[in-house]
C-alpha cells in the first residue's frame, strides 16, 4: 500500500523488520521447547536468546541465495556462532516461520483496525443520540418514501459496525493459528510439544490438521471480515455522500477552512473524505477475490498464494484502517442540517405521508384499490410542480374531505408512526429506553 493510505502503526505489523523479528522469536520459543524435552543442551539457550540480525544483511543474502528465510537464518547463525547455531530450526521447514509469524501479523493487525472501527462506532452512536429527534424524508430508491429520523439512520450504522467488528473478531480467532510441524505438516521431525509451547507464547492455537502450509480457507474468511467492514465504512460513506449533494443538502462532511473544492470553480465544496473511503472498498474487495483463489494449492503445498499474500494482507488491514480513522473524522465533524431535512421532508406539499393518506381512506370504506388511484393521482400531481400541494390536492377533493378531513393533521403529523424508534436505540444499549 502507497503510504498515503497506510496508517503508521500497520505499517509497522507488516514491516520486513518485525517480520523478522518474530521469526527470530518462533525460533528462540522452539529452542526453548527442544530443551524442555532434552533434545538441545539447556545451556545453548542464553547464547540462542541474545540472536539479532540486520534486515540490510538478511536482503544483501537474500539476493545471492533466493530464499528469505535462509537469508535469515544464515544472518541469525552468525550472530550466535557455534556449536549453539546448530539447534536453531532444528526440524522446521519455511513455512513454520512465515505461517506462524503471518498469524501474529494478523492478529496484531486485527486489533488495531478493531479500535479504530470501535471509534466509528462511537461517532456514530453520539449522532444517534444527538439526533433522535431530527426528522427527515427516509429514501427507497432515491426518492422521498416516509419520515424518520437522522438519528434512526446513524443508529443502522452502529449496528452495522457492531456487525462487522464481531465478525472481524471469530476470523481472527480462526486465523490465529500457528504451526511447527514440518515440512509436510506430521510433527516427524518435531515433536508436537515443541508446536504447543512455540502458539502458546505467542497467543496462537496449533492448527488442528495442517500439511505444508495452514489451509488457506482461514485466511479467506479473514479477508472476508475486512472487506465485509470496508463495506460497511463504504456504505455510511455513500449515505453521507448522496446527503451532500446540492439538491439535497441535508450532511456534510467536514471541510477545513482553507481547504478547497476545485481548482476551477471556487464554489464547489466535494465529499472528498467519503468517495475517498468508496473507492478504497473496492480495492478491499478486490484483495477478497485474490484470498479466495488462494485456497486451492497442489498436494501439501505450493507457493502460488505467497507472493499475492505479500501484498494482499498488508495493503488489506491498511486500508480498512485508514478507511475507518477517515470515517471517524467524517462522523464526528458532520455537519447536519436540520432545517433543509425538514424541508425537504415536506417535498410536493407532503407526498411521504401518502401510505397514512391510503390507509386512512381504506379505514373510512373506501376500496383499497380506488383509494390508491386516488392517492396516487394527487401524489403524482403535487411532484409535477405545478405549485399545488399534496395535502392542498387532498384538501380539494370532496371526496376525500367528506371521507378524512377532519383526520388530515393526525394523518400529516410526521411523528405518526415513529413511537417505536426507540426500540433500536434500546437494542443498541444506547441509553434510550423504547416508550
Amino acid at each position: 500500500m502507497i503510504e498515503r493510505y497506510s496508517p503508521p502503526a500497520i505499517r509497522a505489523v507488516w514491516a520486513d523488520q518485525h517480520r523478522f523479528e518474530l521469526f527470530l522469536r518462533i525460533e528462540i520459543l522452539a529452542c526453548e521447547g527442544w530443551a524442555e524435552l532434552g533434545r538441545i543442551p539447556e545451556s545453548a539457550l542464553p547464547k540462542i536468546r541474545k540472536a539479532a540480525f540486520d534486515a540490510a544483511k538478511i536482503a544483501e543474502v537474500e539476493a545471492r541465495v533466493g530464499h528469505d528465510v535462509i537469508a535469515f537464518l544464515t544472518v541469525v547463525n552468525e550472530s550466535i556462532g557455534q556449536p549453539e547455531a546448530r539447534y536453531v530450526h532444528l526440524g522446521m521447514t519455511s513455512q513454520d516461520l512465515n505461517d506462524t509469524a503471518m498469524a501474529v501479523q494478523l492478529a496484531e493487525s486485527s486489533r488495531i483496525i478493531a479500535g479504530d472501527l470501535g471509534r466509528v462506532r462511537e461517532a456514530a452512536a453520539e449522532l444517534a443520540v444527538h439526533h433522535r429527534k431530527t426528522l427527515m424524508a427516509g429514501r427507497t430508491h432515491g426518492v422521498v418514501a416516509e419520515p424518520i429520523t437522522f438519528g434512526f439512520k446513524a443508529a443502522g450504522w452502529v449496528a452495522e459496525l457492531d456487525r462487522a467488528m464481531a465478525r472481524l473478531a471469530r476470523a481472527t480467532e480462526e486465523a490465529a493459528v500457528g504451526r511447527v510441524s514440518g515440512a509436510v505438516g506430521t510433527h516427524a521431525t518435531v515433536d508436537p510439544r515443541v508446536e504447543e509451547h512455540v502458539c502458546a507464547e505467542l497467543g496462537l492455537k496449533p492448527d488442528d490438521v495442517s500439511t505444508q502450509v495452514v489451509a488457506r480457507d482461514r485466511h479467506a474468511n479473514f479477508m472476508s471480515a475486512l472487506a465485509l467492514a470496508a463495506g460497511a465504512l463504504e456504505r455510511i460513506a455513500t449515505e453521507i455522500r448522496h446527503l451532500q449533494r446540492s439538491e439535497v443538502g441535508e450532511a456534510f462532511e467536514p471541510f477545513g477552512k482553507e481547504q478547497k473544492g476545485s481548482s476551477a470553480m471556487p464554489h464547489k465544496r466535494n465529499p472528498v473524505m467519503t468517495e475517498r473511503v468508496c473507492g478504497l472498498a473496492r480495492v478491499v474487495r478486490g484483495h477478497l477475490v485474490t484470498a479466495l483463489e488462494n485456497t486451492a494449492l497442489w498436494h501439501e503445498r505450493d507457493i502460488s498464494h505467497s507472493s499475492a499474500e505479500r501484498i494482499i494482507f498488508p495493503d488489506a488491514c491498511a486500508t480498512v484502517d485508514y478507511m475507518a480513522t477517515e470515517m471517524t473524522k467524517v462522523l464526528s465533524g458532520l455537519e447536519v442540517r436540520p432545517a433543509r431535512m425538514l424541508r425537504n421532508l415536506q417535498f410536493g406539499g407532503g407526498v411521504v405521508f401518502s401510505q397514512r393518506v391510503l390507509l386512512a381512506l381504506v379505514d373510512s370504506g373506501m376500496s383499497r384499490d380506488d383509494a390508491y388511484l386516488v392517492v396516487q393521482k394527487a401524489a403524482m400531481q403535487a411532484m409535477d410542480d405545478d405549485g399545488i400541494g399534496f395535502r392542498a390536492q387532498l384538501e380539494n377533493d370532496a371526496e376525500v374531505m367528506k371521507r378524512i378531513g377532519g383526520q388530515l393533521d393526525a394523518v400529516f403529523d410526521p411523528w405518526a408512526g415513529l413511537e417505536h424508534t426507540d426500540l433500536a436505540y434500546e437494542r443498541l444499549q444506547l441509553g434510550v429506553k423504547a416508550r
